[in-house]
């Protein structure tokens, strides 16, 4: 199973490290492995370590830290190496960096296969002038991101919100941005339910993550679907997506797996072996805001992919 990446970007002071700490203490049973530049500023308690060894911090609710030193990628090795295999991994870079080179690298179809970049989110002091967006490591930060988390909103009012909204907006146009007091960022948006589980039971209609503004929508199928008329599928539903993942196999290339992701209207697809026995052919969640979508509208557009594919 492949352990997405989370990678946390922003410019000095803008509170990534307090969404890093919001992140790890509330796992919600993840297994998460941070990689961070510098563990004095991670808000461990004492008692929750259980080990420290080889520059990883091990806390008691399967999370560790490791320190962010030398070559990345084999940093990430020897995480995915260890046992228990985390279930995700969150990459906080450096204020002064711009994250594209680190992008390019976990972009490497090699790397991606068992390790996928999930979501570049940007964290944006929602305090500061609407002018320091000028600023071109801060532009670079936000060109990269698939999603936005406005820190400290807080501390402003209802028309300042609205001014760093609207220039993040004109920087990285169609970016989902959320709120995130406290660094208080929803892991159902940065690490959505992943379509490598078996489904899980439920009512008929929606699943709401635990946060007000957004729902997930899945879609199954036990059929493969044709890559162009999926193509066309997504192209009209992803006006309306915050995010989507999934894993399917196509008509062209059957008995072969692929996983897609959408997020801030970056898309990829990349080959991922041979499918799971027991599991749909193609299985897809969609997290959009509330309302924005249905089932049935779903339904409706991505069923054609696979009725005239299979033809």
């Amino acid at each position: 199973m492949s352990v997405p990446i989370l990678l946390v970007a922003g410019f000095l002071g803008a509170g990534k490290t307090t969404v890093v700490n919001h992140i790890l203490a509330h796992a919600g049973g993840r297994r998460i492995a941070a990689v961070v530049n510098d563990f004095g500023a991670i808000n461990i308690d004492a008692e929750l370590i259980t080990g420290a060894s080889d520059g990883v911090v091990s806390l008691a609710n399967g999370c560790i830290c490791c320190s962010l030193e030398g070559d990345l990628l084999r940093t990430l090795a020897m995480i995915l190496r260890r046992k228990p295999r985390p279930d995700a991994i969150l990459i906080e870079t450096s204020g002064v960096a711009d994250p594209e080179d680190i992008v390019r690298n976990l972009l490497d179809p090699v790397t991606f296969q068992e390790a996928p970049l999930e979501t570049v989110l940007c964290v944006v002091d929602a305090t500061a002038a609407s002018s320091a967006l000028d600023d071109p490591l801060l532009r670079a930060q936000l060109r990269a991101a698939t999603m936005v988390a406005l820190s400290k909103v807080d501390l402003v009012d209802a028309a300042q919100r609205q001014r760093i909204g609207d220039a993040v907006a004109a920087i990285r146009p169609g970016v989902l941005q959320i709120e995130a007091p406290h660094g208080q960022v929803p892991l159902e948006l940065v690490f959505p339910d992943s379509p490598d589980r078996p489904p899980v039971p439920r009512a008929p209609g929606r699943r709401r993550p635990s946060f007000e503004r957004f729902e997930s929508l899945s879609w199954t199928s036990d059929q493969p679907v044709s890559l162009p008329l999926l193509q066309q599928a997504i192209a009209r539903l992803a006006p309306k997506l915050a995010r989507a993942k999934g894993l399917f196999e196509t008509v062209e290339q059957p008995g072969r797996q692929f996983v897609f992701q959408l997020a801030g209207g970056r898309a990829t697809l990349v080959p991922a072996g041979a499918p799971a026995s027991g599991l749909p052919r193609a299985r897809i969640v969609f997290i959009a805001e509330l309302a924005a979508l249905s089932a049935a509208e779903i339904a409706a557009v991505m069923d054609g992919c696979v009725a005239a594919g299979a033809e």
